[in-house]
C-alpha cells in the first residue's frame, strides 16, 4: 500500500492540478462568450470525476507500480526465487500476487480522490485569477452537477482499474522467461498492456454506468 498509495502520491496530485488547470483554459473562454460562464464548475467537476481522474490515476500507476511489480516478480522467475518459494509450499499467488492486488485495489480509488480534489483546485485557480469568475459561482455549479453516483462510479472505476494494474504486472511478472532481456520485455508489455486494457473497460465501464442516467447539464441548469 505505501508503494502504490503514498509512493504516487506527488506524481498523481501535480498530474490532477495541471489538467484541471488546462481543462478549465480550454472551455471557460467559450462557455463565458456563450454567456455560460455559471457552469464551468459544474462542466470540469463532470469531467474530471466521470473521467479525468479515475484514468489518469490508473495510467500513472500502471506505468509507475504495475511497472514496477512485473519487474520485482519476474526478476523473481529468472533467478529462481518462484522455484524456492514452491519448494518450501509457499503458493506465489498467495505471497505475492494477492497482497499487491489488494494493495491496488484500496489505494487507487483513494488516489482518485485525492486527485479530484486537487484538480477541481487546479480549475478554480485558472476560473478565478484568469477568468475572474466568483469562486462561489464555480463551486456551487460543481456541488449542482455532481451527484453521489458520479463519485461512486469514480471510484469503481478506479478499485477497477487498479486491480487490473495489479493482476497483469505479477501475470507478466510471473511468466518471464529469458533472463535479463525478458525481465525487461515483460516490463514493457505489462505497462503496454494495463494502458489498453484501462482505455478498452473505461468505455465499457462508462457505457454501463451513465446510459440513461439523465443530463448532468440540465440539473445543474
Amino acid at each position: 500500500m505505501a508503494a502504490v498509495g503514498p509512493d504516487s502520491l506527488f506524481i498523481a496530485l501535480v498530474t490532477a492540478v495541471f489538467v484541471g488547470a488546462v481543462f478549465t483554459i480550454q472551455v471557460a473562454r467559450e462557455f463565458i462568450n456563450f454567456g455560460a460562464g455559471n457552469i464551468v464548475g459544474g462542466v470540469l467537476s463532470i469531467a474530471l470525476t466521470r473521467e479525468l481522474t479515475p484514468v489518469l490515476t490508473a495510467v500513472i500507476v500502471a506505468g509507475r507500480v504495475g511497472s514496477a511489480f512485473a519487474a520485482e516478480i519476474g526478476t523473481m522467475r529468472v533467478t529462481e526465487q518462484i522455484d524456492a518459494l514452491l519448494i518450501l509450499k509457499t503458493d506465489p499467488i498467495d505471497y505475492l500476487v494477492i497482497p499487491r492486488t489488494i494493495a491496488c485495489l484500496v489505494m487507487v480509488p483513494i488516489l482518485t480522490l485525492l486527485s479530484l480534489v486537487t484538480g477541481m483546485l487546479g480549475g478554480l485557480i485558472i476560473a478565478t485569477n484568469v477568468y475572474n469568475l466568483a469562486d462561489t459561482v464555480f463551486l456551487d455549479s460543481a456541488r449542482s452537477f455532481l451527484s453521489i453516483w458520479d463519485i461512486v462510479s469514480s471510484l469503481v472505476k478506479a478499485g477497477f482499474f487498479g486491480a487490473l494494474i495489479a493482476i497483469i504486472g505479477c501475470n507478466w511478472g510471473l511468466t518471464t522467461t529469458g533472463g535479463a532481456k525478458g525481465v525487461g520485455q515483460s516490463t514493457t508489455t505489462a505497462v503496454v498492456t494495463a494502458l489498453l486494457l484501462i482505455f478498452v473497460f473505461n468505455f465499457f465501464l462508462s457505457a454501463v454506468m451513465f446510459q440513461g442516467q439523465g443530463s448532468a447539464f440540465q440539473q445543474g441548469a
